[in-house]
């Protein structure tokens, strides 16, 4: 594969001295494609997953426009969680601490879960750059803080999630508020049906790029068990009898299905902590730390944990409930077998889950079905071993049917015959491949 070099691109000298200083020499592709296109000032949407690079494609080529001297809101960068939020502004910072002496800029990180008042009290003058959740931005916006029309760039990160967060509203509300001239950036893993209509009201002409390179091979192992009439915390107290994970993460659909299931873990006895969007910024703080000092076994979480917070060390992956899309499945079984390590996804499915079952094996997912027996995994009948049949039962159908010879004059009653014919060509091959 063909190398680049950031050189290759048409920014300031001391945007490249920051490249330097940031220890890095070769753009990655979703850098390769979406710098350039950013310095044309091209309104984007960019598909691509965590890790390959995305923060610095748009911050390298948003801070080489910069002017100092204009005390304004220049670009804004908004994340759907405290903790994406919280990433970011730290790169802004790290390439700010970078810069000359005699250029200054001023950067601000507004999220949730922080005092507003003392926020707004501290605003002297408009920061030139902004990286912030949507909700507290949009509080700011409506009180007069912030001035937003001036931002020449806006950057929506994480869009899917965005919208599963329920967020784009707020966003949709700053960007009626912004110049209709601003480059709008979209970064999204997935790009659902549901956001095409956001998309093609404040995307004109947008350049596409989607990168497909995975930074590294993901092995994981897909098991279903059948929920039938048994309650997911009662399954997955026996699943934990015979997995020893490093750290698994459990995800439920919804805060209120997380609280039941955390509660029911942990009558259960097992090492088990919470997260989800309905906690307060201290209490995801603290349990966020307790995750990283290894403190639980088990993390019961929403689809937040899934792409909103960075949690390292996932073995197992169990899903107490399916989500409803493909792309949810995607995120939350890539929270295992990073960087190139093995992982195991776990699922739980009803008779609900079938439809999502037969698209994701339609896609090239692969699923074995066990059920636990005596504390022992215990392989039983497929989960679509109905379909799976009367797919036999077709192809021995047509099988048969290319079999049957085909009289030469057509007699009363040959087709009647030739149905006979055919069943008993079908019973010779069902018997041939018993044996």
């Amino acid at each position: 594969m063909e190398k680049h070099h950031f050189k290759e691109f048409n920014v300031k000298p001391w945007i490249n001295e920051i490249v330097e200083q940031l220890g890095f020499r070769n753009p990655t592709p979703i850098q390769h494609k979406v710098i350039p296109a950013v310095l044309r000032n091209e309104s984007i949407m960019g598909q691509s997953q965590t890790g390959s690079g995305k923060t610095h494609a748009f911050l390298l080529p948003l801070f080489n426009q910069l002017s100092f001297e204009k005390k304004e809101v220049q670009f804004v960068v908004t994340a759907p969680t405290r903790e994406l939020a919280t990433q970011i502004f730290t790169e802004v910072k790290k390439i700010i601490s970078f810069l000359h002496e005699d250029q200054h800029v001023t950067a601000k990180l507004f999220i949730g879960g922080t005092d507003k008042k003392r926020m707004i009290e501290k605003l002297t003058e408009q920061p030139q750059i902004i990286v912030a959740t949507p909700g507290r931005l949009l509080d700011l916006i409506k009180e007069g803080s912030i001035n937003l029309y001036t931002a020449r760039s806006f950057v929506i990160d994480e869009a899917d999630l965005m919208l599963e967060l329920g967020l784009i509203n707020e966003i949709d509300q700053m960007l009626v508020k912004a110049n209709p001239a601003t480059q709008v950036l979209v970064f999204s893993a997935t790009i659902p049906e549901r956001l095409q209509p956001f998309l093609k009201k404040y995307l004109h002409n947008p350049t596409y790029f989607q990168i497909t390179d995975q930074m590294s091979p993901i092995k994981i192992e897909n098991r279903l068990i059948p929920l039938r009439h048994r309650k997911p915390a009662e399954v997955i107290t026996r699943i934990a009898k015979t997995i020893n994970p490093y750290l698994a993460i459990i995800f439920a659909n919804g805060k209120e299905a997380c609280d039941d299931l955390y509660a029911e873990l942990l009558d259960q006895g097992l090492n088990v902590g919470l997260i989800h969007g309905g906690l307060g910024a201290r209490e995801r703080k603290r349990v966020l730390k307790d995750i990283q000092a290894l403190k639980y076994q088990y993390i019961v979480a929403t689809d937040l944990a899934a792409r909103g917070i960075d949690i390292k060390g996932v073995s197992h992956v169990i899903n107490a409930q399916l989500p409803k899309e493909v792309e949810f499945f995607i995120h939350r079984v890539g929270r295992t077998a990073r960087a190139g390590m093995e992982g195991t996804a776990i699922h739980l499915y009803t008779d609900q889950d079938i439809h999502l079952l037969n698209k994701l094996v339609e896609q090239g997912t692969e699923f074995e079905t066990f059920d636990i027996v005596k504390d022992e995994w215990k392989e039983i009948a497929p989960w679509n071993e109905r379909k799976l049949r009367k797919r036999q039962s077709d192809e021995l159908d047509q099988e048969a049917w290319k079999r049957v010879k085909k009289p030469k004059k057509v007699k009363p009653g040959y087709k009647v015959k030739m149905k006979r014919q055919q069943e008993k060509i079908k019973r010779q091959l069902k018997q041939k491949r018993k044996k």
